[in-house]
């Protein structure tokens, strides 16, 4: 099954298509001999295989990083490292964040009904801002830590232990970034992506330890809650771009790029006159459009139904994790016909 299943809606249509991106030779071979699925089951089980992927993702992560954070922790209780204990922090915000993503990728699955006619998929963007207020409670906590060390100085012990579980805290962190950024790119979903940039800062976070830890072994006592003041400044800058992202996707923006390639399929199809208003946005990791284009007046009602379908299908191939696409067909208007003048008192 491909990543991306669309339902057809514009005029009468709820037909289900998998593509995974523009044809080349081979797609357009296997496109002849395996037509696309027009069941809209087809649509459910690739809502599920994505939001299943996710939830693969987030357990994944949640075992490494919750081995590590304890780790860590054990680390801590022996050292009295505050930049360990900042480092276990991110660590473990960055585990607990699993849960509010599991539960969003499950509740996403369930199916549209009359109240919520666009299914769940805004869960997901929910629990990317409570991923968020994670990170701002982690960074307030590491903050603290920090400063009440710097004002009640207390060495630290078990240098060799703090570098190397700061080392393990910089793998373990690493490997669940590249997964969750991976995976989240592939289903389209920024709380995953969100979540796998908090764990990378989560590595610098661990690298920033072995400063300390350098800093302390020379005598700088002082080095090991600087460094935690440092970690709290990073994670405020993974702060601000999760919130941005998370913010962008609730407010419904979407990347100019992409209205330019639903343009640019809509003008390349036959038929297809000229574009009107595109909209674009985000529910959950599926994109959903709702598009205008012109055609031959003369056109029959079947003519101008066929140029829209076939302006949906080309949408297919353009746009990646498109779920849902509504094209409306309005005929070109000759010169003092307006064909939408009962409408212009309500505009």
């Amino acid at each position: 099954m491909s990543d991306r299943q669309a339902g057809h809606e514009g005029h009468g249509h709820t037909v289900g298509h998998g593509h995974s991106g523009r044809p080349g030779g081979l797609d357009r071979l296997r496109h002849g001999l395996r037509p696309h699925s027009h069941d809209a089951a087809d649509q459910v089980d690739a809502a599920m295989e994505a939001s299943a992927e996710g939830i693969r993702a987030l357990w994944v992560s949640l075992a490494v990083l919750g081995g590590t954070a304890a780790l860590q922790a054990a680390v801590v209780a022996m050292s009295g490292s505050v930049a360990l204990l900042g480092d276990t922090l991110h660590n473990a915000a960055d585990a607990l964040t699993a849960v509010p993503l599991g539960i969003a990728f499950v509740v996403g699955r369930r199916p549209p009904n009359r109240r919520y006619t666009y299914g769940y998929g805004r869960a997901e963007d929910l629990a990317g801002a409570l991923i968020v207020l994670f990170i701002a409670a982690s960074s307030a906590l590491a903050a603290y830590a920090a400063v009440t060390r710097l004002a009640h100085p207390r060495p630290v012990s078990n240098l060799v232990a703090v570098a190397v579980a700061a080392l393990i805290g910089l793998t373990g962190n690493e490997l669940v970034a590249r997964y969750r950024i991976r995976v989240g790119r592939k289903i389209g979903s920024a709380a995953l992506m969100a979540d796998g940039l908090h764990a990378r800062t989560d590595g610098f976070t661990s690298l920033a330890v072995l400063l300390g830890v350098g800093g302390v072994a020379i005598g700088w006592d002082w080095a090991d809650p600087v460094v935690g003041l440092l970690i709290t400044v990073a994670i405020l800058a993974v702060l601000r771009q999760a919130a941005r992202e998370i913010y962008r996707r609730l407010m419904d923006a979407i990347d100019p790029a992409l209205v330019g390639h639903v343009e640019q399929a809509l003008r390349e199809t036959p038929g297809v006159l000229g574009v009107g208003q595109v909209r674009l946005r985000w529910i959950g990791h599926s994109l959903r459009a709702e598009c205008e284009v012109v055609v031959d007046a003369g056109a029959s009602a079947v003519q101008a139904d066929q140029v829209a379908v076939n302006a949906e299908h080309n949408l297919l191939h353009a746009l990646p994790r498109l779920s849902a696409t509504l094209v409306h067909a309005d005929p070109q208007a000759s010169e003092g016909t307006d064909y939408h003048a009962a409408l212009a008192s309500h505009r």
